[in-house]
């Protein structure tokens, strides 16, 4: 993202929406840093570019990694050579010609969408959808006289989380009231000079007429790096950000299900959705993909970890939370499909439907598939706090071939980001996710920071490690990970605080993902 100083934020009365983003529109002076071989101080890489030295010997054999996601852009230039293609599938004759029960799912499908064609763009947060779901019950409840605990314990929780809904709905509508007038005040002075970027002594040659246009220019001339058409651009993505905060993901009355047309208490059902696998927003999967296989050596934009991945797209994550039951088929769509690893770069807080979730983790572990899923990004303990989905089955067994993935940067004393969930058990490993410059769509590149960005460096190793030694199974691919990771035995800030820690504590295994090491350790298991 591009940071602006803090004024800007304050002045506006919005600074929240100023925190990182975890989109970057400028390329850093290191695009491939993580890749690179590091020096112990600055710069914690996986050492992909020795660990070449080593793969360019071995004959990698094709593999299939499947992101689920938000989206992807199957036609990007440096990704459409290294997209999955079902072999079984006659591209866009409306037939189901593998009879899988999906039309047309030539590089994968879309579990939120119709069969008319229509997507779900946004969509509620879990907690808001528990809301409107538990409000059937509750709304006019009175608990008086009530003598059932579990009843009671029940209430107050959606209580609680009625509160939480409603507090966030109405901050974020008021936010988006105060900004709109400024972007129409930025817009009504663009017109006056006559330009849509105007210079900076235009700017400051400009007489105010209002208090408005005063704010105007008093931001810009305390963010002396950002012309006014960036003011104007950014304003307005943040104020499209508000608009699907206030009015899609924290408000009750808003369900886009009924788009999709499945029964959607039915977890067990599968055939839904179409094949519309981009979405209306595709950065994310595009971002993901990239970093696991934009193609390597063609001479533009940037090179993927695993040379011979195809990536599969599911697409299943909408501006909002991912529904449990999509999560599940996506799941079980992938193995279906041949998929050897699957990145999940998405998490949530609640997971009403776990159980379904856990029969598709399951069937993923018996089928000897690779897991890889992001930590998440609110600096919190997963010991303590739940981010699902996770490798947790239930009744004291865990998934064998699920990989948590937490966010490093290359500064050995921040070594762990700020904004990056840790756990000491319930967190596997490190991978560079900060001022990661993948694939954009509609041919672009831009940089991103997030676990979501430090699980497919994990699923790009793995799928490297996997394509070079083949016969190898999904729990010796973790535990080659795990084993070969590059240890910092010193102090880092913990995540969100300005305390001190041991990194070794803030993961099982310890470490960063090094893909020379995991290689090396590959060998031996031959």
């Amino acid at each position: 993202m591009i940071k602006y100083t803090a004024s800007l934020a304050l002045l506006i009365g919005a600074s929240s929406l100023f925190a990182q983003s975890g989109k970057e529109q400028k390329k850093s002076n290191n695009a491939l840093w993580y890749q690179q071989a590091f020096n112990k101080k600055k710069n914690f890489s996986i050492r992909l570019d020795k660990a070449y030295q080593i793969a360019n010997t071995l004959n990698p054999k094709e593999i299939v990694v499947a992101v689920i996601d938000g989206g992807t852009d199957p036609h990007h230039p440096d990704l459409q050579a290294n997209m999955w293609h079902n072999p079984r599938e006659i591209a866009f004759n409306n037939v189901d010609d593998d009879n899988n029960g999906y039309t047309d799912d030539t590089v994968g499908w879309n579990f939120i969408g119709g069969k008319d064609g229509k997507i779900v763009g946004c969509d509620n947060l879990e907690i808001v959808r528990l809301v409107r779901e538990q409000g059937k019950t509750f709304e006019g409840f009175k608990a008086d006289g009530v003598t059932d605990k579990a009843l009671l314990a029940k209430y107050e929780n959606y209580l609680k989380m009625k509160e939480d809904v409603t507090e966030n709905r109405e901050k974020y509508a008021k936010q988006l009231e105060r900004m709109v007038p400024l972007v129409d005040t930025i817009k009504s002075m663009l017109g006056k000079m006559g330009t849509e970027n105007p210079t900076a002594d235009q700017v400051k040659a400009y007489e105010p007429k209002s208090m408005s246009e005063m704010i105007i220019i008093g931001v810009l001339s305390k963010n002396s790096g950002m012309s006014m058409g960036e003011l104007y651009k950014v304003l307005k993505e943040q104020i499209n950000q508000l608009e699907v905060r206030a009015n899609c993901q924290y408000n009750v009355d808003y369900d886009p299900r009924s788009m999709v047309g499945d029964d959607y208490n039915n977890v067990g059902e599968h055939l839904y959705g179409n094949n519309s696998v981009a979405g209306p927003d595709a950065f994310h999967g595009t971002h993901v993909a990239g970093i696991i296989a934009a193609v390597r050596g063609n001479g533009i934009g940037v090179e993927g970890i695993a040379s011979k991945a195809k990536i599969m797209v599911v697409r299943v994550v909408p501006d909002g939370d991912e529904r449990d039951k999509d999560v599940a088929n996506g799941i079980r769509y992938a193995v279906d499909n041949g998929a050897k690893i699957i990145n999940m770069s998405f998490g949530k807080g609640f997971s009403p439907n776990k159980a379904a979730v856990n029969d598709a983790v399951e069937y993923a572990a018996k089928k000897g598939v690779l897991l890889v899923h992001a930590a998440g990004n609110s600096n919190d303990d997963n010991d303590a706090i739940a981010n699902y989905p996770n490798d947790s089955l239930g009744g004291g067994k865990f998934a064998e071939t699920w990989i948590e993935v937490g966010a490093s940067q290359q500064q050995s004393k921040h070594l762990a980001t700020d904004f990056s969930n840790y756990g000491q058990h319930n967190v596997d490993l490190f991978a560079p996710g900060y001022q990661i410059y993948s694939t954009a769509p509609n041919g672009g590149y831009e940089n991103a920071n997030g676990t979501s960005m430090a699980s497919p460096v994990v699923a790009g190793v793995a799928a490297l490690v996997w394509s070079c030694y083949p016969n190898l199974t999904a729990v010796q691919v973790k535990q080659i990970l795990m084993n070969s990771v590059t240890k910092h035995t010193g102090k880092v800030i913990l995540p969100g605080t300005t305390d001190k820690v041991k990194f070794t504590e803030l993961s099982v295994s310890g470490g960063v993902v090094n893909a020379e090491k995991a290689l090396k350790l590959a060998a031996t298991f031959q």
